[in-house]
């Protein structure tokens, strides 16, 4: 089940990036992730009161804060970072150099996780590497 949710993600993604774009003319980019972001906080506030997980909000260890507030912080800065970029730029362009997130991801889960570095993640990197680098030269 986890590879429908991973791959309706994605799909998800792509559609980010094509409605920003669109969405982003004429628009300050800051003003435009912070309208998203709102959206965001809407939409999962709403899972939560739809799920009836509130009670959950009370056994969150301090641990799990601070690392949810960083991981909020990161994803904050990647989203002013991607729509400046969106504004800038090509989607075709801006898209596969943030999808280099992949292998940066791989390398900090094996670094600080200690995850598993396989061949087949190397060179899973690898052509995520060189395939970034076909599509923005």
């Amino acid at each position: 089940m986890w590879f429908v949710f991973a791959l309706l993600s994605a799909v998800f993604a792509a559609l980010t990036s094509i409605l920003a774009k669109v969405g982003i003319d004429g628009v300050n980019s800051n003003l435009a992730t912070a309208i998203r972001t709102t959206i965001v906080l809407l939409m999962s506030w709403g899972m939560v009161f739809l799920t009836n997980t509130m009670g959950g909000l009370s056994d969150i260890s301090r641990k799990s804060w601070t690392f949810l507030i960083l991981s909020g912080l990161a994803t904050g800065a990647s989203w002013l970072c991607y729509y400046k970029a969106l504004q800038m730029g090509n989607v075709s362009k801006v898209v596969p150099i943030d999808k280099l997130s992949v292998v940066i991801t791989l390398i900090l889960a094996f670094v600080f996780l200690h995850e598993q570095f396989t061949a087949k993640s190397l060179i899973g990197c690898i052509l995520i590497g060189l395939g970034t680098l076909v599509m923005v030269l």
